[in-house]
C-alpha cells in the first residue's frame, strides 16, 4: 500500500474502536487475531482502521436473523 493511502486510514484505540462498534475492547482484540479486522501501530499500541470497523459492523447487522426467514 502506498504511503498517501496509509495515511488516509483513520486510525484509533482500541477503546475507541469498541465504543464506535459497541463492543468491548475484548472483541475488538478477538475480531483482529481472527483477522476480521487490521491492526496497525506497535506491539504496545494497538491501532484499528475506523472505516474497516464499521465496514464490519454495518455488514454484520445487515444480515437477516434465522427467526427472520420464514
Amino acid at each position: 500500500m502506498d504511503r498517501t493511502a496509509e495515511m488516509k486510514r483513520r486510525l484509533v484505540s482500541t477503546e475507541l474502536a469498541a465504543m464506535a462498534a459497541g463492543v468491548s475492547d475484548g472483541t475488538i482484540r478477538k475480531w483482529a487475531s481472527r483477522g476480521k479486522i487490521n491492526r496497525f501501530g506497535s506491539p504496545q499500541k494497538a491501532l484499528y482502521d475506523l472505516d474497516e470497523l464499521m465496514r464490519l459492523v454495518v455488514g454484520a447487522s445487515v444480515r437477516p436473523h434465522s427467526s427472520d426467514r420464514a
